[in-house]
């Protein structure tokens, strides 16, 4: 009997295993594709909350690469992918907020119509990602990191939005910088609550 729990419990792990697999493939894949779409356009558009929200897609693709290769393994090896997720996460925050407030000097309004049509699409996919990691988010750290992630990012969709349609009643590209900077300080204080929560499993 003790044997059919331990097997019946093997097998349950690998096809919870299986299933985190093919949502992280799926928010993978739409991460990077959203990351060419939003670079791209944030330059054409002059863009920083663009640009600011194309970096984070890109961190996230990233993060859940590496969420990929730990599944399945040990708590610790989980906890080291969570930090991994927190350092892009880091570098990600202080690289746009530096190019934001460099920005502030030049001030050039962004084109609020590419803008708004973008940060839409974006609000779109990153609600599809975040419904399909919701399902997996009490799984382990490595996967609450992922969704917190993913959770930051329609704040930040839904912050590009309100910043367009400003831009586009001021004609100013002060919402734009303020947003952009916005999103920056609000994915560096997710990436210390990660690291932290991270360490403090490395720890027990």
């Amino acid at each position: 009997m003790g044997s059919s729990c331990c097997q019946n419990k093997s097998e349950d792990l690998k096809f919870l295993v299986k299933r985190q697999k093919k949502v992280l493939w799926a928010v993978l894949a739409i991460n990077a594709l959203m990351f060419f779409v939003e670079y791209g356009l944030g330059l054409y558009s002059n863009s920083q909350a663009l640009l600011a929200d194309s970096l984070d897609m890109l961190g996230d693709a990233l993060a859940y690469g590496s969420t990929l290769f730990v599944l399945g393994g040990s708590d610790s090896a989980k906890a080291k992918s969570s930090i991994f997720k927190a350092v892009i996460m880091i570098l990600t925050g202080f690289s746009v907020l530096g190019k934001s407030l460099y920005q502030f000097f030049i001030l050039e309004t962004p084109k609020e119509q590419v803008m708004l049509s973008v940060a839409i699409l974006a609000l779109v996919m990153n609600s599809i990602c975040l419904i399909l990691l919701s399902r997996h988010k009490s799984d382990d750290i490595n996967f609450k990191s992922v969704w917190i992630c993913s959770r930051n990012d329609i704040v930040a969709n839904v912050s590009v939005i309100i910043a367009a349609l400003l831009v586009a009643f001021y004609q100013s590209p002060y919402p734009d910088l303020i947003v952009g900077m916005a999103i920056a300080l609000l994915f560096l204080k997710s990436a210390f609550e990660v690291m932290r929560e991270s360490r403090s499993v490395l720890r027990q």
